[in-house]
């Protein structure tokens, strides 16, 4: 066998056809799409964004190799999850060259994410991004009224929820009234039924509470009340909301929602309307206890009245009594006063007695006498200024008399 070389390149000629670079791309991209049909593949989803356009665009990628992806917006919405950076996924689509640059794309029709189902995955993303706008939040949510005058039910029609709903209603109490909007509660264009019912319903003043919900089923059966839309319909509804979706351990975003949750429908009617005969039976129960209060208050007023009856059995006894007291405490104020002026008396004896002991007179009671020079009226205490022939008036205890003198000693 020969061997052969490198090939040679042909030359350059004038006359050899040439492709242009669009022609190349689309030989390319009709070969690409020709020979492989659409397949699933499994990466990590990067570089996520949403222009304005609301087209996907991202890059899937593992540990080795990379591809850019796109899913347009007609595909993507019909998601039911938010796609994410970081996030594990299934696409499916076929591969084929962008022709404005030559790239090599990924045509993504649908997705699943990896590891849990796209519905579990919407349901948590959903009710995450609720909860930090506050539709759950515990502070907003409103009471029952108490025994309803009216009542809404937004329901299937075919529902077994909506028969047992109007028959404990009508057992426990039959004069209610029951405000019934039929919805489609499963399927495309459920979610909208129940929306726009709960919406009308609140804003028609014709209910005072609503029960929305349905029996039980799949988690796909019981999607439309997982939308976004009934949640947001609930939150803004006029009136207290209770959500009775599914059975006991069904849990949906329409229940983190509402004022209340019902784990049935049936516990729904028995929540928004109690038993009629327990209601008697309470009020009886309360009038006993009230005309026993009663009884026991009178019992006490009437003892307490009589004690003051025996108190004031004769006001002129009592009056006698203030009498007799008024006379002891005349006779103790005479005695006081005779007493007090009795012993003023003594003081002023006593007082009177120490100015008499210093009284000139009580001198002259002693045999003493007190010498006037007249006419002046001096006392004289000295005899040397006397003179002989003076006059002298001479006051005695008792008396007085007029004397000269005669002689000095």
């Amino acid at each position: 066998m020969k061997e052969t070389g490198p090939a040679e390149l042909p030359l350059f000629s004038a006359e050899r056809a040439f492709l242009t670079v669009s022609e190349l791309t689309q030989i390319i991209k009709g070969t690409l799409e020709r020979e492989l049909e659409p397949f699933w593949v499994v990466g990590e989803i990067s570089n996520f964004r949403i222009p304005p356009s609301g087209h996907l665009y991202f890059t899937l990628k593992d540990d080795k190799s990379q591809i850019s992806a796109v899913m347009f917006r007609r595909q993507g919405h019909g998601l039911g999850f938010q796609p994410e950076n970081g996030m594990e996924v299934f696409c499916f689509g076929r591969v084929s060259v962008y022709p404005v640059r030559g790239d090599l794309q990924l045509y993504v029709e649908s997705m699943e994410p990896k590891g849990r189902g796209a519905l579990y995955l919407a349901f948590e993303q959903l009710k995450k991004r609720l909860a930090e706008e506050g539709l759950f939040a515990v502070e907003r949510k409103r009471p029952l009224p108490f025994l309803p005058a009216s009542i809404g039910l937004v329901t299937s029609l075919q529902g077994a929820a909506l028969r047992d709903m109007l028959r404990i209603i009508g057992d426990r109490f039959p004069d209610r009234r029951i405000v019934i909007r039929p919805v489609k509660v499963q399927g495309d264009g459920a979610a909208a039924e129940i929306a726009g019912a709960v919406t009308e319903l609140g804003r028609s003043g014709e209910v005072e509470v609503m029960i929305v919900g349905r029996g039980g089923g799949s988690l796909e059966d019981l999607w439309a009340f997982n939308e976004e839309v009934v949640a947001r319909a609930i939150f803004a509804a006029g009136v207290p909301v209770i959500s009775a979706v599914g059975h006991e351990i069904d849990f949906t975003i329409a229940d983190f929602v509402a004022d209340h949750r019902a784990p049935t429908p049936t516990a729904a009617a028995e929540m928004v309307v109690p038993r009629k005969a327990d209601l008697m039976e309470r009020v009886e129960e309360m009038r006993g206890r009230l005309l026993r209060e009663i009884h026991g208050r009178l019992d006490q007023e009437r003892e307490a009245w009589a004690g003051l009856a025996r108190r004031l059995a004769d006001p002129r006894r009592r009056l006698q009594e203030n009498q007799m007291r008024l006379d002891e405490l005349s006779l103790a104020l005479g005695r006081r006063f005779q007493d007090h002026l009795g012993r003023l008396k003594n003081r002023l004896t006593q007082g009177v007695g120490r100015l008499s002991s210093l009284s000139p007179l009580a001198v002259l009671e002693r045999g003493y006498s007190i010498a006037h020079k007249m006419p002046e009226g001096l006392i004289i205490k000295d005899s040397a200024p006397l003179k002989i022939g003076d006059l002298l008036r001479i006051t005695f205890a008792r008396g007085k008399s007029l004397c000269r003198v005669e002689e000095k000693e």
